[in-house]
């Protein structure tokens, strides 16, 4: 079945740009991410493999509208994402409590409807004992359960998430993957980071390879993490 586009990245870079230079126009010393071109389809599960340092995670947050390309284009066609990551989203002095109306209104959600999923992402997150602690006492596993919760109350047409489904519990993760296939199947669109090839073959579609910042390969999800791994072996044994 063909799916029509939720994001479309056309020939995009990047470049973190250090001190005053993020306030000037000048050339930046290293780009992150070079000529990135790619489709999100709605309704399916793309993951996003690649070392350390090769721009995967700032590829999320280009999607997700948190950082704006320096040249190229994204074009989206949902009207709401959410990024699932251990370094952002939340206000840690605030409770969990707070924090799940906070994140609802940030993602354009009324603070009468905000209010009234707080129970839902509490039995959700298994966190009833700590919702009232604040975020800065959480472990990452409690975090991930928080944030996962919000997300799937909030209902994203496009779900980005940074490595975060490897933290915490297996009962959970297990909890997390199968509500992650019945949003794929509702026809939301997810992103998904992660070292866990396991887990890209299990929950994606197709496979995005990351290479020095650039697109080493687009497939199918098993095609691309046979060949990451073939290179990844054929690197240590040089």
């Amino acid at each position: 079945m063909t799916h029509s586009p939720a994001v479309i990245v056309n020939d995009v870079s990047f470049a973190y740009r250090k001190g005053l230079a993020l306030m000037l126009n000048s050339k930046p010393d290293t780009w992150t991410l070079q000529n990135i071109s790619l489709e999100v389809r709605k309704g399916e599960a793309i993951g996003v493999i690649g070392r350390n340092g090769q721009g995967k995670s700032t590829l999320l947050k280009l999607l997700a509208g948190i950082f704006k390309p320096d040249t190229g284009q994204i074009t989206r066609y949902v009207q709401h994402s959410s990024l699932l990551s251990l370094q952002a989203g939340f206000a840690v002095h605030l409770s969990g409590r707070n924090n799940v109306v906070l994140s609802a209104i940030l993602q354009g959600m009324p603070r009468k409807k905000a209010i009234q999923i707080v129970d839902d992402v509490i039995a959700l997150s298994e966190l009833e004992e700590h919702i009232d602690d604040p975020i800065k006492t959480y472990s990452a596993g409690m975090r991930t359960r928080l944030g996962f919760s919000i997300a799937m109350q909030l209902k994203p047409e496009l779900l980005l998430i940074d490595e975060v489904l490897g933290v915490g519990d297996a009962s959970f993760a297990d909890k997390s993957r199968k509500m992650l296939r019945e949003r794929i199947q509702g026809d939301s669109s997810v992103v998904l980071v992660s070292h866990s090839a396991a887990q890209i073959r299990a929950l994606c579609d197709r496979a995005v390879w990351i290479e020095h910042g650039r697109v080493e390969m687009i497939d199918d999800a098993d095609v691309v993490i046979d060949a990451y791994n073939a290179a990844i072996k054929a690197h240590a044994q040089a």
